[in-house]
């Protein structure tokens, strides 16, 4: 495997024409894109001394040498985020690193002047988040923060500890020798062949079954998938063209360059798929293929899909699963189908093969298993058992039928649960100037809330009424 370079240090590779080129990320633009700057040279060792000599002219100024010597490692964080970590990172992963650092590592470890910080004050620090460093919604998860965000606060405190290192304000990084909680994945779960046909049945009583076709058929992230545009799909040839995903920071909705460069990818969607998207084609007329219901020209919200999805699987008899878990879904159905691992993993915009293989070790396993009876029957001669040749049948078609759902009157507005005693109401009737206005109730009862309702729509239409005599007052004066 090849060595991989520290975050940060600036990127290079062979080109075509023989020369070697060094790149740098020097910050992001506002829509999310890197902004780079490179080098070129004959050699490799050319070229890192190049690119060493860029990153440093790219660099900040160092702190003044006053400011260094009593510097608290609270001081020395914020300097080292805003200067030296936050240029180069996307605006999604700004967020999650401010989380860590304003909420969590300043609050604790903030007062410690830098050089008297030890392996001790770290590891009580990361024992105190992982049994009671939770700040909110402690009813719902507990009073700890969970291994992820444990990991991800040392692997912030060790990535600023190592620049204080470099620039010799500390002899060594005392994060190294930390002990954490393990790296364990979330299971993941796969819907069976039976549950994707009733999952694709109920998507179309719920209006987006082309949202969980293409999903089911290309494995996209949800953001990826909600940024598609219709510049993205050759509706000849079949070519989809992932270049940007869907996300939202600091409460608002983020278009952005993908999560990695492997995620820069094209692929080919089926024939079957194709004829539905040429179909859908004609029923939208925005630029986005999943544009927003509410908002124009503007994509869908990745939660509210998120919670789309809850409802459709929920009427489908289908187990709750992540939106993330119909990308495993493809996955797993590709290699059991007989797709290769290197081919698949370019389609899903993994940087290697091995990452594939890490991640899908079970159904690699299983295939292991079936070539191995593969080849015992073509060599050895050895019979089909009854179990294996009812694997090897095709799927049965479902019998299910959509839940159609409980249709609310045109005019009632529309109610749903969002948390576990909490019920959202809603009334969006357009005004007189043409526009759609919405507003919210809210009741901890679906009694309560349909009520609060009511009064809500009442007084909407009493607003509208009120407004449409003065239009016609003013159109009828002199």
């Amino acid at each position: 495997m090849a060595k991989r370079r520290k975050p940060g240090s600036g990127s290079v590779h062979l080109r075509k024409d023989g020369r070697w080129e060094g790149r740098y990320v020097v910050g992001y633009d506002e829509r999310g894109y890197p902004r780079t700057k490179n080098c070129l040279a004959k050699t490799k060792g050319e070229c890192l001394r190049k690119l060493k000599t860029l990153r440093e002219q790219c660099r900040p100024p160092e702190q003044p040498k006053e400011i260094e010597s009593g510097m608290t490692f609270g001081a020395w964080l914020d300097h080292w985020y805003q200067t030296c970590s936050m240029p180069a990172l996307r605006p999604s992963t700004q967020q999650e690193y401010e989380l860590r650092i304003y909420r969590h590592i300043i609050l604790a470890l903030g007062e410690i002047p830098l050089h008297k910080l030890t392996e001790a004050n770290l590891q009580q620090f990361y024992h105190q988040l992982k049994h009671g460093g939770r700040l909110n919604r402690m009813d719902l998860y507990g009073p700890g923060l969970s291994d992820r965000s444990v990991r991800g606060c040392h692997i912030t405190c060790r990535a600023a500890l190592a620049q204080a290192v470099e620039e010799g304000l500390i002899p060594m990084n005392p994060a190294e020798g930390c002990k954490l909680p393990g790296e364990g994945r979330r299971e993941m779960q796969v819907l069976t062949r039976e549950e994707m046909q009733r999952l694709l049945i109920q998507a179309k009583e719920d209006g987006c079954y082309e949202l969980l076709l293409l999903e089911l058929s290309a494995g996209l992230r949800r953001g990826e998938l909600l940024a598609l545009q219709w510049d993205d799909l050759n509706l000849g040839t079949g070519e989809l063209r992932i270049s940007r995903q869907v996300s939202r920071v600091r409460g608002k909705l983020t278009v952005s360059h993908p999560k990695t460069d492997a995620a820069l990818r094209t692929m080919v969607l089926s024939p079957a798929v194709m004829q539905q998207m040429r179909r859908y084609r004609k029923q939208v007329d925005s630029r986005w293929i999943f544009p927003s219901p509410k908002k124009e020209d503007a994509p869908r919200d990745p939660a509210a899909v998120r919670k789309l999805l809850s409802r459709v699987l929920k009427r489908a008899q289908c187990p709750k699963v992540r939106f993330h878990d119909l990308r495993h879904t493809f996955v797993t159905t590709a290699l059991e189908y007989g797709m290769d691992v290197k081919t698949l993993s370019a389609v899903v915009g993994y940087r290697s093969s091995s990452t594939t293989l890490n991640v899908y070790t079970h159904v690699a396993k299983a295939m292991e298993r079936q070539a191995a009876a593969k080849i015992d029957q073509g060599i050895g001669k050895q019979e089909v058992s009854p179990e294996e040749a009812q694997e090897t049948k095709h799927p049965t078609m479902t019998t299910f039928r959509a839940d159609p759902g409980k249709r609310r009157k045109p005019g009632t507005g529309c109610v749903h649960q969002i948390g576990e005693h909490l019920w959202e109401g809603r009334y969006s009737p357009r005004g007189p100037d043409g526009k759609q206005r919405s507003r919210n109730v809210y009741g901890h009862t679906l009694e309560e809330c349909e009520e609060k309702l009511k009064v809500l729509i009442k007084t909407m239409k009493a607003e509208i009424q009120a407004e449409r005599r003065q239009l016609r007052e003013a159109e009828n004066r002199p």
